[in-house]
């Protein structure tokens, strides 16, 4: 008898010991950030899609909550990552530039000071995976596995080639500049792994394994998918499933598109078979707009695409899933921003911050569950430096400064989400009211720390050749040698280009001319025409 209590008084305490730390590790959240690159706002099925079925991403905003107004940390995709990782805007610490591909430059990337979400989460037993695309640093220095992660399986630059017949080169750190990091072989940490099939499906068996292997403690998976950025490579089986889109550049995009919502179903799979999905936020987002004449992406109603700060710069697809904790199937209007995900998992998992580096986002889940109901934000910013632009939003209307010394304007979004209409003249209180706060966030900030690539020699020439191409085209639309561009003068220049190209019409001309006259006061500067062409 007496061996029986000895038996149960050794499995009681074992039970305290290791059954209350399961208990405790069920109550902290796995946490799934699923990234697209470059996706159109209107490109998902919970947008409104119609011609590139998303079935599975669709499953994300039908089993949780579809937020209408989700921003990103800035409108390119190294800035916008380095605000997501960080929880903090990048310009606070000089991220405001797309980074080179530079393995021999530590300072190019990430700073050293931040910490990312797997730093945060790691003193408090989770697991971290990135898989995909990492664009935050090509030096060995900012490797995932040195800034935080435990598991990385992916490429370090900024986008990749798809097909592995393409990717030629070994040694990630023998790649002497962008292009030729393309064609890398993936890293699995820090071994280069050959290639064997479409990149994309590459990366989601890459996810589904991952969490397989930490099924049992928790986790943060970053699954960043370097689709649908260019170079835009589908392969036959998934151009198959879109024969009704004609225009070849569509279609690829939309095949790119489709193999991504492939590998979240496997993904979303994978949590059901284990039982995890309850336990499990899961997070859909892009990581900037859609270049709508790049990748033929679709924005939608909003003006604008990637790089812009328009609304298609950088309000992109954003949807959040957590069962049983969260309502599903319904839509949150109020902003809500990339910023927001290390700050709801830090508070949700009591993982601690350094009170000297503020985060800038908010938990989010008291928000989308209604249990607050004011705004998580005051504002929703944005700055990009090099072209002198800014955007504020605080709530329905957003203040836009389109260029150096160009004037503000002021659009209620709440009514015109295509930023159609400038009602600075008619709300002056209000957009004295968002200029002082861009003031003030503007004095917390500080200049680029690193060049970008911009900055590159063949960017230059690029750029020199556009403008080159600009001013030719402005001077023959501006007869009267005046600087403006009329609407008469932009109807008859594009009247004669038509016929010029033996186009019988042109339906767009008045909407070219709206995307163009920034201000909408009915002429065209070259400023504007400088800004506009990309």
């Amino acid at each position: 008898m007496n061996c029986i209590w000895k038996t149960w008084f050794v499995l009681a305490f074992l039970f305290v010991i290791f059954g209350s730390e399961n208990v405790q590790a069920a109550k902290q959240p796995n946490l799934i950030v699923i990234m697209a690159d470059d996706l159109g706002y209107a490109d998902v099925g919970f947008n409104g899609c119609r011609d590139i079925p998303t079935p599975n991403i669709d499953r994300i905003a039908q089993g949780g909550v579809k937020c209408t107004s989700g921003y990103v940390a800035y409108s390119v995709c190294s800035p916008s990552r380095a605000g997501f990782i960080t929880g903090r805007y990048g310009h606070r610490f000089g991220y405001e530039r797309n980074a080179q591909y530079q393995t021999g430059d530590p300072n190019m990337g990430l700073a050293k000071e931040e910490r990312t979400i797997a730093d945060v989460l790691k003193p408090v037993g989770y697991t971290s995976g990135v898989i995909g695309k990492w664009h935050l640093g090509a030096h060995l220095s900012n490797h995932p596995l040195n800034r935080g992660f435990d598991f990385f399986y992916g490429h370090l630059g900024g986008g990749h080639q798809y097909m592995p017949e393409l990717l030629n080169i070994k040694d990630s750190y023998a790649a002497k500049d962008e292009a030729e990091s393309y064609r890398t072989w993936i890293l699995r940490n820090h071994e280069a792994v050959p290639p064997r099939k479409y990149l994309t499906e590459e990366f989601s068996e890459a996810a589904v394994e991952f969490v397989e292997a930490e099924k049992d403690s928790p986790f943060f998976l970053y699954l960043a998918y370097n689709a649908p950025h260019g170079p835009l490579q589908a392969t036959e089986k998934y151009l198959s499933r879109l024969l009704g889109i004609k225009d070849t550049k569509r279609k690829t995009y939309a095949a790119m598109v489709s193999a991504v919502d492939d590998g979240v179903g496997l993904l979303l799979d994978k949590l059901d078979e284990l039982k995890l999905t309850e336990n499990t936020i899961v997070i859909f987002l892009s990581d900037n707009g859609g270049p709508e004449s790049a990748n033929a992406s679709d924005n939608g109603k909003l003006r604008g695409g990637k790089g812009d700060a328009w609304e298609g710069g950088y309000r992109v697809p954003f949807a959040v899933q957590w069962k049983g904790k969260l309502p599903a199937g319904v839509d949150y209007d109020l902003p809500v921003s990339s910023l927001d995900i290390m700050a709801t998992i830090a508070d949700l998992s009591k993982a601690p911050l350094n009170p000297e580096r503020p985060l800038d986002g908010v938990n989010l889940i008291p928000y989308l569950t209604g249990q607050k109901s004011e705004a998580p934000h005051d504002a929703i910013y944005l700055r990009q430096f090099d072209q002198n632009k800014y955007a504020v939003r605080s709530g329905d209307y957003k203040m836009v400064i389109p260029f150096k010394n160009g004037k503000s304007l002021l659009y209620n979004l709440n009514v015109d989400i295509g930023e159609a209409d400038n009602i600075a003249d008619r709300h002056p209180e209000t957009l004295q009211r968002l200029e002082t706060m861009r003031v003030q966030w503007d004095s917390e900030l500080v200049e680029p720390r690193f060049l970008g690539l911009i900055h590159l020699d063949n960017w230059k020439l690029k750029f020199q050749k556009r403008r080159e191409a600009t001013d030719k085209w402005f001077a023959a639309m501006d007869k009267n040698e005046d600087g403006r561009v009329t609407e008469a003068e932009w109807l008859t220049w594009s009247k004669a280009d038509a016929a010029q190209n033996n186009e019988s019409n042109k339906n767009n001309e008045q909407q070219m001319l709206f995307s163009i006259d920034i201000d909408g006061n009915g002429v065209v500067t070259r400023e504007e025409l400088y800004v506009s062409v990309k």
